[in-house]
């Protein structure tokens, strides 16, 4: 008898949410890689010092880049100026908010919750929203109907994928959830995972950032000038790009539906520019796998296990080759999946909660 193809339902409140409920994917023990207790403690431990530096080149090459844009505004030489500032404020503004919201790039608890604070109001991401709808993505990574931030649904919408790179819906979709949010609307999935007694923070923080874009908004009106807008707001439009081009490679065309970080994320060597915008996120088994690992400990991290993972992408390139070609074949056959190859020395593949998958290699 053929097997009966359903739709996925990535509704946090559909058929599918309630099937993982009941079918133990929720909240499911995922597979973790052995580390001695000593060399896991020696890994998670938090510093300063790595953080304070890379916060204050990312802030101060903000500050020139956006500096000498404003001197020559009015000429093409602003153009290089605001394409780096614009990378910096709308691309690196995802991998901070990120870390930070883990609470292990610093030591020091105020610095984790200054920058997350600051890297939220770029990207457009209410911080306390953002905060728990990031926490269920690691508790249920890729489960269908569970996980909040899917950024690549089944079949994929390419051309959604190919508007992100400018932002536009995105941002478009983070003004209109600080405009519900400012009139005090929470909404159903929201509720899903934001505790009730935190769902007053998010109205208070859309109505602030709802008076700072006002205020910014009025300033260009008054000068006649978009220039206002160039420094704030635009450039999570113009400067998304490189957070969506790395953004993509995090779980695009793996496996759904699984408790093994090993097939449903991705990670690639990139170049130490990229590293930095994107903070060592590249290496994102790794970072699923052991979230409290702080971004500086990833590389080291990565060496001590990469015997039991999938052999990294040698490059965005790489995983592109393979990625694009994956979500093609997922138009016509929306349960097909990349499944990643493990090397001799690697533990197997839990299958039990994916053998209806099938991977059509």
């Amino acid at each position: 008898m053929d097997r009966v193809v359903t739709k996925r339902d990535y509704s946090l409140l559909g058929r599918d949410s309630r099937a993982a409920v009941e079918s133990g994917l929720a909240a499911a023990e995922w597979y973790h890689t052995d580390i001695p207790r000593k060399q896991m403690k020696e890994l998670m431990k938090r510093e300063d010092r790595p953080a304070i530096r890379d916060t204050a080149l990312w802030l101060g090459s903000m500050v020139v880049t956006g500096a000498l844009g404003v001197y020559f505004w009015g000429s093409w030489w602003c153009v290089p100026f605001f394409a780096i500032y614009g990378v910096m404020y709308g691309s690196a503004s995802d991998s901070r908010w990120h870390e930070c919201g883990h609470g292990t790039a610093f030591k020091t608890r105020w610095m984790n919750d200054a920058v997350y604070q600051i890297a939220c109001f770029m990207i457009m991401r209410n911080p306390v929203t953002w905060r728990w709808s990031h926490t269920r993505h690691h508790t249920d990574t890729v489960i269908v109907g569970r996980d909040p931030e899917i950024a690549v649904m089944r079949p994929p919408d390419l051309f959604r994928l190919v508007l992100n790179f400018f932002g536009i819906l995105d941002a478009g979709h983070g003004i209109m959830d600080m405009v519900r949010n400012a009139f005090g609307i929470i909404s159903d999935a929201e509720k899903t995972f934001i505790p009730e007694q935190e769902q007053p923070r998010v109205v208070i923080v859309a109505r602030i950032w709802l008076a700072i874009y006002a205020a910014t908004l009025a300033l260009a009106i008054y000068m006649g000038s978009i220039l206002p807008l160039m420094l704030i707001g635009l450039p999570r439009l113009y400067g998304a790009w490189h957070h969506v081009l790395t953004g993509l490679l995090q779980h695009g065309g793996l496996a759904d539906n699984v408790i093994d970080h090993r097939l449903n994320s991705r990670s690639v060597y990139m170049n130490p520019f990229s590293r930095f915008v994107y903070w060592n996120m590249n290496y994102h088994v790794e970072h699923h796998m052991f979230p409290m690992v702080p971004y500086h400990a990833l590389p080291q991290l990565h060496e001590m296990i990469k015997h039991d993972l999938p052999a990294p992408n040698r490059s965005m390139l790489e995983g592109y080759r393979e990625m694009i070609p994956a979500f093609l074949r997922q138009l016509k056959n929306e349960d097909y999946f990349l499944k990643r190859e493990l090397p001799a020395t690697a533990k197997p593949y839990r299958e039990e909660f994916h053998a209806d998958q099938i991977a059509a290699e």
